[in-house]
């Protein structure tokens, strides 16, 4: 039933009006740029626009969450409109502030797969959400509270959204109140003024309503029929549904099996995303079991091995350095191309400065890369240095690898071994106090080191060499779907790395 069949529009602006004078509280409003979080501000802000000037004095922040990692379409959508809505704000007197939240750079979704080799986010190992879009948010949220004791946050959720929204709002409801608690966040409570509307309360409301910061709400109307596509809410707990199926979001989304938003975006013409398509589907062909070893090391980041307790089989961790380099190498290509292919003002930054100097010393300190890959990849690709660090502590090379490689075979001892110990030394170089380098040589040692086949006889696992390390026609075969583009769409279960 219509939220408007029992209720005025004046009723629900009067609503509004009675929570926000209630306290001195600030507001957090949601605004992810879509239909949801678009109705719920637009509602804030033209009952608050009815208020006598002097008695708007509460601030209400305006926050929109930026993985980094959105589509291009959608980026320069938001960006326009927040744009407008502080300038808007500031005309006439409101008291909005905007805001864009974004993951700190060694959060963000490439330093993480692409600098530490997480694999590509999966139903069963979901590690983007936390990292782009909760912390972010909830890390602004913490300091609106540390800053004024106690915030409430508007969001644009709706009971009919599915019957879990609804009894997760339930469930927090502060009784007497139309406000609710916030479920991970001490002095945060949540107030959701469309939560009784339907989704044609929501689209009749845009559409008979113009926006009051000059947006064009028919525009929205056509990104989602040219999208097929969903709205990704504003996450700020765990609650919060993630992106599923059709959806704005995340270009990068392997957590579907299919992006049926962009490909319809592609379809819609805007051709010039298809290579941003493509790269998912390679991702998202990382995820099939029968591959996983093709891309993935046998240990963990923490140096060891595991076995599923299920089934016995080895858990694959984190992706090789060869094949993040890859990674890296194509995702530059794609960028170098997309700037060149999209709409003048529409090319985007698909990976940041700051993260290739982060994956930089990821892959310098953690992964043994002498060669120091990164500057090259960057030069041979684009074309530019970025004014690379040169780090005193790190003084080797690919020739010195080479030695280092050809002596450690000599005497039979693991280069990576050695590598990693070189590092251990490297660090407490110079310091005057050195007391912490024998634990971390200890830790270095502890991990496992021996080869795979004495690991799985000794583990009793009914794995054998051939199902672990793939054969070269494989990798072979891999490399040309890669350069056809036809990639398999496997949604897998990736494990923890």
């Amino acid at each position: 039933m219509s939220f408007f069949e029992t209720n005025s529009l004046k009723d629900v602006h009067a609503s509004i009006q009675e929570v926000y004078l209630s306290d001195k509280r600030p507001w957090v409003v949601g605004y992810s740029g879509g239909k949801d979080s678009t109705c719920a501000l637009q509602l804030v802000w033209n009952a608050l626009a009815l208020l006598p000037a002097e008695r708007r004095q509460k601030p209400v922040y305006v926050i929109s969450s930026d993985t980094l990692v959105e589509t291009p379409i959608i980026v320069r959508y938001i960006d326009k409109n927040l744009e407008n809505i502080q300038k808007k704000s500031d005309e006439q007197g409101m008291p909005f502030i905007v805001q864009k939240v974004s993951p700190r750079v060694e959060r963000s979704f490439w330093v993480n797969l692409i600098g530490r080799g997480y694999p590509a986010p999966s139903n069963k190992f979901r590690w983007c959400t936390e990292r782009l879009k909760i912390e972010p948010a909830n890390d602004f949220i913490t300091q609106r509270v540390a800053e004024f004791g106690e915030v409430v946050v508007v969001l644009g959720v709706r009971s009919a959204e599915s019957a879990t929204r609804a009894q997760v709002i339930a469930m927090h409801k502060i009784k007497g109140t139309k406000l609710a608690r916030h479920s991970s966040l001490l002095n945060a409570f949540v107030f959701a003024p469309i939560e009784a509307f339907t989704t044609d309360d929501v689209w009749n409301y845009l559409l008979q309503n113009k926006s009051p910061w000059n947006n064009d709400n028919r525009e929205l109307v056509t990104m989602y029929r040219n999208a097929q596509a969903g709205e990704c809410p504003l996450v700020v707990d765990k609650t919060t549904p993630s992106c599923g199926n059709s959806r704005f979001g995340c270009w990068v989304c392997t957590v579907v099996q299919q992006d049926k938003s962009m490909e319809a975006m592609v379809e819609s013409g805007e051709e010039w995303l298809e290579p941003l398509l493509e790269y998912r589907d390679l991702l998202s062909s990382t995820q099939n079991p029968e591959k996983k070893f093709i891309y993935r090391e046998f240990k963990r980041r923490n140096g060891q091995v595991s076995f599923n307790h299920a089934n016995g089989k080895l858990v694959p961790g984190p992706y090789k350095l060869d094949f993040r380099k890859e990674l890296l190498g194509k995702l530059l290509e794609i960028q170098k191309q997309v700037q060149a292919e999209a709409p003048i003002g529409e090319a985007p930054v698909l990976i940041h400065p700051a993260e290739l100097h982060e994956i930089r010393r990821l892959w310098r300190s953690e992964s043994g890369d002498w060669a120091d890959s990164v500057p090259q990849i960057v030069k041979n690709i684009l074309g530019i240095d970025l004014d690379w660090e040169i780090e005193d502590s790190v003084l080797y090379n690919t020739q010195d690898f080479s030695l280092l490689d050809r002596i450690c075979k000599e005497h039979e001892l693991p280069t990576e071994l050695m590598v990693k110990l070189i590092g251990v030394e490297k660090a407490s170089h110079g310091l005057k106090r050195r007391h912490n380098i024998h634990s971390q040589l200890s830790k270095v040692l502890n991990e496992e080191w021996r080869d795979l086949k004495t690991i799985l006889a000794d583990h009793g696992s009914d794995q054998t060499i051939d199902d672990i390390i793939e054969i070269e026609d494989e990798e072979s075969s891999f490399a040309e779907e890669v350069s056809s583009g036809q990639l398999d769409l496997l949604n897998n279960a990736g494990a923890n790395p």
